[in-house]
């Protein structure tokens, strides 16, 4: 085609894309017959890819098979098309902010998308050197609080609350390794369609299933995690043990456990089409991380806020006393009250609500509720953890623990809207987005402080050896610190400027971030807890060194190398066709079935591997606290006020 002609019909292709033809008066838009007859030919193409099946997207036959519904889905698509290619009411920019990248209908980065990111880049700069100043200027003194020379936990009697959060941590242990082999699967569904090294598995667990669970079922274990080292903490830091507490707290791990299986079974029913109009209600809301149905999503609610309750009565008699506790205890206890509070968000929108206002109560479940406040509580948790062994001092923790409330979340919770720079939101948005979004990244620069205190905490001395008995919780945490920086950090600021953002949305970069920043830190993170919190259940009996050595080593080389040997790659490849073709290239089977991009999904074999390797020890250790495998018998014995290692390890621990 001569270029005179091709550039003719493009001008005439964006010219009738971005003319908005909406008339407000009769709610109806207008299109020519060439754009009506795109449509039926699209709707012919998508029903046969969702009625007989795609391999190479992992679609199965009969995803969607009525005609009606396969016609709804249609106008669906055409709907987000349109918005996404017509100009706003008098402006010269799409109600998405001109995204994706499609040069054919003049979807090109708007000024502000441009302009903002370069500012973020810059605050970004000064808010690091800001930090570094400000951290200089602070006179470092160590502690002069003597650590104690004994275990502060040994001869203390665990409440029955305690004892009851026990079962919360095995269940944990065994959701998580669910998890991992969910990954994996559907991680394979990417070469092998719905295949599993030739089984057709598919047919009974679909793509969408096991990637809908993967990501459930992570926001369940972890979620569970914290919330049972809360219901542990509550006693250590009061001191009283409220009548009926063991009974609370075993309630509330009933209905967690019927939440978890009742929700699971009902999005396989949704997804397989089987609960008729009862989908939302019951099955799958269809919404990554909130895809649970709404009757268990409101009875999740609930068991929180019961939750909240028992957290409530546990710590008011702490509270009364007013002593030097009080402050962090209130941090504890507003975190604790944010937890219910900021899940409520997700109730917000219903079955009908409009997608930009579903989106939108969305990420306030997933970016203020995981990632903000989940995040204050868990620094209070660990802070709380580390005065109760008289490793940190009161005064010390409360002071770092608001510190760095403030620094997270004066960036975090407007930081939200860079989540929203292409959801018909105003230039204020992206502005806001992009500059909130940088600061975020800010205090993580200076966490490998935290990263070191931990280490020092981990090795002990030959004065008191018994903190080597907390080693592998703590290194749990000093994988938080690093996995924070790596992926809340570089990976997150990677994709969250608004020019990034526009390129790579959707894209194998945002599974790079998602997988080092939830669970190399919220993961990491809720492991740790429940190391820590079954460690102080039974101080005075030693645990085998190495399995835990082999899973910590496992999980963190595995989730590296799935990273930097396959997803890494991958997300680039697909962002630098993005940045040549358009996104619709990048998402495209064509480019993903290259044989380049073959091989890397490949490789991911590898880091895969070595982390379900990891899990699996680590949930077999865990078992074993339960059968005694776990148990170093042979290796000294903590007895109280006293610790009997093996010379080696005196050695090793007084360095």
């Amino acid at each position: 085609m001569p270029a005179e002609l091709r550039a003719a019909l493009a001008g005439r292709l964006t010219e009738l894309t971005r003319r908005n033809t909406y008339d407000a008066a009769t709610d109806t838009i207008v299109v020519d017959s060439d754009r009506a007859a795109a449509f039926e030919e699209l709707a012919a193409y998508y029903g046969d890819v969702y009625g007989n099946g795609r391999n190479e997207y992992a679609i199965p036959a009969g995803a969607l098979s009525d005609p009606a519904k396969q016609r709804q889905m249609a106008t669906f698509f055409w709907w987000t098309a349109w918005a996404a290619s017509t100009n706003r009411p008098g402006q010269d920019v799409t109600y998405t902010q001109n995204w994706p990248h499609e040069e054919l209908v003049g979807n090109r980065p708007t000024g502000g998308t441009i302009v903002w990111s370069v500012i973020s880049f810059v605050l970004l700069l000064a808010g690091i050197g800001g930090m570094v100043w400000y951290f200089g200027s602070q006179e470092h003194r160590p502690t002069s609080d003597p650590m104690p020379q004994r275990d502060p936990l040994l001869g203390l009697s665990p409440t029955p609350s305690q004892r009851a959060t026990v079962k919360y941590f095995f269940v944990v242990a065994a959701l998580w390794v669910v998890q991992v082999a969910l990954g994996a699967i559907a991680a394979h569904y990417g070469v092998e369609g719905g295949g599993f090294y030739g089984i057709p598995l598919g047919k009974w667990l679909p793509y969408s299933v096991t990637r809908t669970w993967h990501l459930q079922i992570g926001i369940f274990w972890i979620a569970t995690s914290w919330l049972a080292t809360g219901l542990y903490i509550v006693p250590a830091v009061s001191g009283v043990e409220p009548k009926g507490q063991r009974l609370g707290v075993n309630a509330l791990f009933v209905a967690v456990v019927a939440v978890v299986v009742g929700s699971l079974a009902g999005e396989w029913l949704g997804i397989q089409q089987k609960l008729g109009n009862l989908w939302f209600w019951f099955g799958s809301q269809g919404y990554e991380y909130v895809d649970l149905g709404r009757v268990w999503q409101i009875l999740l609610f609930v068991g929180l806020t019961f939750w909240l309750w028992l957290m409530w009565r546990g710590l008011r008699p702490a509270l009364a006393r007013r002593d030097e506790n009080y402050s962090l205890l209130m941090l504890f206890l507003i975190s604790s009250i944010a937890i219910p509070l900021f899940y409520a968000a997700g109730l917000m929108y219903g079955q009908r609500s409009p997608l930009i206002t579903a989106e939108y109560w969305r990420w306030w479940v997933v970016h203020l509720w995981v990632e903000g406040f989940f995040e204050v509580f868990a620094t209070v948790v660990i802070a709380f953890l580390l005065t109760r062994l008289k490793l940190l001092s009161i005064t010390t923790a409360t002071r770092g623990v608001l510190f760095s409330t403030v620094i997270y979340l004066s960036g975090g919770i407007i930081g939200t809207f860079h989540h929203l720079y292409f959801t018909g939101t105003p230039n204020s948005v992206l502005a806001l987005g992009a500059i909130f979004s940088a600061l975020e990244v800010v205090p993580l620069v200076l966490i490998g402080f935290e990263a070191w205190e931990n280490i020092r905490l981990s090795r002990g001395s030959a004065h008191n050896p018994w903190i080597s008995a907390y080693k592998w919780p703590i290194y749990f945490f000093v994988a938080v610190a690093f996995w924070n920086f790596v992926g809340a950090g570089l990976f997150g600021f990677m994709i969250n400027p608004p020019i990034a953002l526009y390129y790579v949305q959707g894209l194998n970069l945002t599974p790079v971030h998602g997988h080092t920043a939830l669970f190399g830190v919220y993961g990491m993170l809720g492991l740790g807890l429940m190391l820590f919190c079954l460690r102080a259940l039974r101080p005075g009996l030693m645990w085998k060194d190495r399995p835990l050595a082999i899973a910590f080593w496992s999980i963190n080389i595995g989730l590296a190398a799935m990273v930097l040997l396959s997803t890494l790659p991958i997300g680039l490849a697909q962002a630098w066709a993005s940045v040549e073709v358009g996104t619709w290239y990048a998402r495209s089977s064509e480019f993903l079935h290259t044989p380049m991009l073959t091989t890397l999904r490949w490789m991911r074999m590898f880091g895969d591997t070595i982390f379900a390797f990891g899990a699996i020890v680590l949930g077999w250790f865990v078992l074993g606290l339960v059968t005694g495998h776990s148990f170093d018998q042979g290796s000294g014995v903590v007895e109280e006020g006293e610790y009997t290692p093996h010379e080696a390890e005196l050695v090793h621990h007084g360095d």
